[in-house]
């Protein structure tokens, strides 16, 4: 079992920044691929980006690319979501998430262990 914790949302306007933080207390991830999801109000959950272990691999919605880098620190347990160029549809719930190392980090269906999410709000 892996927990994740989120931090770093809030309230933003349009066009600004956050930088979101995932970290595993008490546990290391290194040897996990790991991701950010989101979920907006009435809309299914969405994956954002994704990272190999070993950081050589990462994976990004399109809808974000040139906008948001994903990175992670495995000797602090922490993956990050950069995300600048801030729109109103980025507004959601993001969710941290961690995969096995064998899987695939570019499928959605292989996160197995989850945050309880951080809220991201952009307002115009």
């Amino acid at each position: 079992q892996v927990q994740l914790v989120e931090s770093g949302g809030g309230l933003v306007q349009v066009g600004g920044s956050l930088r979101l933080s995932c970290i595993a207390p008490g546990r290391t991830f290194a040897g996990y691929n790991m991701g950010w999801f989101r979920q907006a109000p009435g809309k299914e959950r969405e994956f954002v980006s994704g990272i190999k272990w070993s950081s050589s691999s990462k994976y990004y919605l399109d809808s974000v690319k040139g906008r948001f880098t994903i990175s992670r620190d495995n000797a602090k347990n922490t993956m990050y979501l950069q995300m600048v160029s801030l729109k109103p549809e980025d507004t959601a719930v993001y969710y941290c998430a961690a995969a096995s190392p064998e899987s695939d980090y570019r499928r959605p269906a292989e996160y197995i262990y989850w945050g309880q999410g951080t809220q991201v709000t952009i307002s115009s």
